[in-house]
């Protein structure tokens, strides 16, 4: 009888993570333009990011950049969305940048490792 052994699962690539935020930048720039017409939208595109990305990670565990690029968040203990108070704090962090540009030991990013999140592909793609 043999047993194979269930590690974690793979996290998500660098470049489709910064495809997808890209995405979601500019999906968040587009938002907030609508709204300071004629003036660029500036920092309301940050407040359209912060409220969006949270709201989208916390309940659905992607969002529409991460949608396009067949990725997805999820809780690392269960792999479910990880709801909206962690997802606020995982998204502070993503907009500070320098948290999710360090890598932790165990391969993920510093703003997934705080917020027990990990960034996966969908399997989809």
């Amino acid at each position: 009888m043999s047993s194979t052994a269930i590690g974690p699962p793979s996290t998500a690539s660098f470049g489709r993570r910064a495809a997808a935020f890209l995405v979601d930048g500019v999906l968040c720039a587009m938002v907030a333009g609508l709204f300071t017409y004629p003036d660029p939208p500036g920092g309301w595109s940050t407040v359209v990011f912060l409220v969006a990305y949270t709201g989208f990670i916390g309940l659905f565990g992607e969002s529409p950049g991460m949608r396009l690029l067949k990725i997805h968040c999820q809780g690392i203990a269960d792999g479910r969305p990880i709801g909206l108070g962690r997802a606020l704090l995982r998204t502070v962090l993503i907009i500070l940048l320098i948290p999710a540009l360090l890598i932790t030991s165990d391969g993920r990013r510093w703003h997934d490792k705080v917020t027990g999140s990990l960034v996966v592909p969908n399997g989809k793609g």
